[in-house]
């Protein structure tokens, strides 16, 4: 009897109403109970006990994260072991982080492997945004990456670009008909080397003091290392135990990097002490000196720094560079059609009777939108790292102060709402007039297009950079046939790393395709020709 009461005052309208309104204000007091206990934080995936999202990232990170957010949406929450984690994937999230909201994000988080590399955290790039990183950003801009000084370095970037040139066409000549087998990344870091080596302490880095592979090693693993995502920074317990052995990696190559170091500052010093450079001839290692020994300077460096700013200068100048000539080049030798527009605009505008200069890139915008599609698809530093200092809210979430901040420019240059519906093809005419990205520049002003970052931390050496590699892209596709060993298409997979290296290393055939060579460096052979198997 009771249950047949219970059983009809349930199938009442004005009882269901009841019920379900009860039902839905205990809901509603709970969620504002929830959100009111705590920050409301990005969607996140599921995390496992203790590690978190760490399993999540592997093995690539920016390729990791790119696919989260394609299920949970832009703007992600992490817990990287006991650290919080914020990752944005798109241009309107990079624009609040790098833009809008920068002051709260000035910082970058220091890993275990950086803080070691850098000589317990004294130098440029990774150093706290503060009085010293102001200053020494002065000095590295206004000393050396002026444009002042790049116009007056111009005959040293000239002067190396032929040599590279002299060696590949002294190689094809000296090979077969198919082509002299070149290890296209060994041969470039060799250029990138010399030019950065004579801008920044008048001579080139080949010699007794300071061994090309040697330094190319050096460079490569500081590189990886410090994009390895370490135990040792994210869990307390790895604090003191190196699990990965990368701190093993970090003390070997600290090792190599110091004794290097330590022989060119001492051959300089000795050289200070016997004849004072006149001031129109310092370079910027004299200036650094300077700084060391003057004791009312503003900074008064030490050692330390000038080894671990050196380090900055040498890592950033080098590596990408050469990783972005590798990728330009692996991408012409796959897309035929586009190496030979490339091809046709330097035959029309430059000719064959001479080589291609600085001077002439305004006049080549096809190379230079190749440039652009480059960067937008292998950027020169996949995540751009920051640190939060204070709360801040970005895209309506908040984000907790301390938290490790991720903006995936790969991610964020695949965007289809950015780069239409086939963001994954290498079409540079996408960038030429009339396209919708005309005109579109890579020095951080366009948020869908973020190679060197932006804002105040953006890459200093952005100018340099791209100097660089159309000088160098151009005497490549001018002067030289490319194709890769056995025929088939250069393999495009990407490397571990703080930078977008390749997996493998591009081996290539070149033969000449001038002939004769218009301008060829006497001595040309002596970097280049040790990349070339015969």
């Amino acid at each position: 009897m009771e249950a047949a009461v219970a059983r009809d005052l349930m199938t009442t309208p004005t009882t269901l109403t009841v019920l379900l309104l009860v039902a839905g204000v205990t809901v509603l007091y709970f969620l504002r109970r929830r959100h009111a206990k705590g920050p409301r934080l990005p969607p996140s995936p599921f995390a496992l006990p203790f590690l978190g999202h760490l399993h999540l990232l592997a093995p690539l990170p920016h390729q990791a994260l790119h696919r989260l957010a394609a299920r949970h949406g832009p703007l992600l929450y992490l817990r990287l072991g006991s650290v919080p984690a914020i990752a944005a994937c798109s241009p309107d999230a990079a624009r609040e982080i790098l833009k809008t909201h920068e002051p709260s994000f000035l910082d970058r988080p220091k890993p275990a492997a950086v803080h070691r590399l850098t000589y317990g955290g004294q130098d440029f790039s990774f150093s706290a945004y503060g009085p010293y990183w102001r200053f020494m950003k002065r000095a590295c801009v206004q000393e050396l990456l002026a444009g002042r000084t790049l116009d007056r370095l111009r005959h040293v970037r000239r002067e190396e670009v032929a040599r590279l040139v002299g060696a590949l066409s002294s190689a094809a000549a000296a090979a077969s008909e198919e082509g002299a087998r070149v290890d296209v990344g060994a041969a470039l870091m060799g250029l990138t080397g010399d030019v950065v080596s004579r801008m920044v302490m008048s001579r080139r880095w080949t010699g007794d003091d300071l061994d090309t592979e040697e330094m190319r090693r050096v460079v490569a693993e500081t590189a990886e290392l410090t994009g390895t995502f370490n135990l040792q920074d994210y869990i307390g317990v790895f604090k003191y135990w190196d699990v990965q052995g990368i701190g093993k990696r970090v003390d070997d190559v600290h090792r190599k990097f110091d004794a290097m170091m330590e022989r060119i500052l001492t051959a300089r010093d000795a050289e200070r002490r016997q004849r004072r450079r006149q001031e129109g001839g310092k370079d910027l290692l004299d200036l650094l000196f300077d700084m060391h020994e003057d004791e009312a300077a503003e900074i008064r460096l030490t050692r330390d720094n000038i080894k671990a700013f050196m380090l900055d200068i040498f890592a950033a100048g080098t590596d990408t560079t050469t990783i972005t000539l590798e990728w330009a080049l692996s991408e012409l030798i796959n897309n035929p059609s586009v190496l030979h527009k490339a091809q046709a605009e330097l035959d029309a505008v430059v000719g064959t009777s001479r080589l291609v200069d600085e001077s002439d890139i305004p006049r080549l915008p096809y190379l230079q939108a190749i440039t652009k599609e480059t960067l937008r698809l292998h950027p020169t530093g996949p995540l751009v790292v920051r640190r939060s200092i204070e709360p801040c809210s970005v895209g309506g979430y908040d984000v907790p102060a301390g938290a490790t901040v991720f903006v995936n420019v790969w991610a964020i240059g695949r965007d289809p709402e950015s780069w239409g519906p086939d963001p994954l093809a290498f079409r540079p005419e996408r960038f030429l007039e009339g396209e919708k990205n005309a005109g579109m520049d890579v020095r951080g002003q366009h948020f869908h297009l973020l190679p060197f970052g932006s804002g105040r931390r953006i890459c200093p050496g952005a100018s340099l950079a791209l100097l660089v590699v159309h000088a160098a892209l151009a005497v490549m596709v001018q002067c030289f046939e490319w194709r890769p060993v056995g025929g088939a298409p250069v393999d495009m997979e990407e490397g571990p790393g703080l930078t977008l290296p390749r997996k493998s290393p591009l081996v290539c055939t070149v033969a000449n395709r001038i002939h004769p060579m218009p301008v060829l460096a006497a001595g040309g052979e002596c970097d280049v020709a040790a990349a070339a198997e015969a």
